[in-house]
């Protein structure tokens, strides 16, 4: 009885997991746009402003710091389909400032290393780092000064994603180049996808 009480408990925990954690990319992998794009705010929560993500939100720049297109991305630094994210839109950075927005949705080590990444020196070095060590099954990050300073940030962006209404990781909110309107996904992406999405140039293959 315990047996099988333990082996639903670890169910419902993979779920919820996978739930917070997801793809947007189409069956098959195909290019192409999001299957299920996040309306802009669900019911009861607030409207999702750019003014707010940058009153707000804390996180760290790829790309060039004068780019006249910002993308922010809500991230957790356990999340599979957010390191996914972080190679597809790795392209783009000629064309947008990606600012990285990390929060602690899916487990205690979310926060931990995602104030890791913060504090680093070079933040952007040390997501490189960390992705690679995920995929070598490794573990991540390791803890670093100054780390503890960066849990409020991380709170602050969780409740700010939160607020929005959104409930998975990797989140995307960014104005469309060519429209101007605040395009927003939930899940991850390949790149000509994500160049869609965002009204930017898919990279030549």
């Amino acid at each position: 009885m315990m047996k099988r009480r333990f082996l639903l408990t670890s169910l419902a925990a993979s779920a919820a997991l996978l739930a917070a954690c997801k793809d947007s990319t189409p069956p098959g992998g195909a290019a192409g746009p999001a299957t299920a794009p996040a309306p802009a705010a669900a019911a009861g929560s607030t409207p999702v402003t750019i003014e707010a993500i940058q009153a707000e939100g804390k996180g760290f720049s790829v790309g060039s710091e004068m780019a006249a297109r910002t993308v922010y991305v809500f991230f957790d630094a356990q999340c599979p389909h957010c390191a996914a994210l972080w190679e597809s839109a790795r392209p783009l950075k000629s064309q947008a400032r990606f600012v990285w927005m990390p929060v602690g949705v899916l487990n205690e080590k979310s926060t931990l290393e995602g104030a890791a990444i913060l504090a680093a020196p070079d933040p952007v070095a040390a997501m490189d780092q960390h992705e690679a060590s995920m995929h070598a099954g490794t573990g991540g990050i390791a803890a670093g000064t100054g780390q503890d300073a960066q849990k409020d940030a991380i709170k602050k962006n969780t409740e700010l994603m939160t607020k929005f209404g959104f409930g998975s990781v990797p989140t995307i909110v960014a104005k469309h180049a060519t429209t101007g309107e605040v395009v927003t996904v939930e899940g991850a992406l390949p790149t000509a996808a994500l160049a869609a999405k965002l009204g930017l140039q898919a990279p030549a293959s």
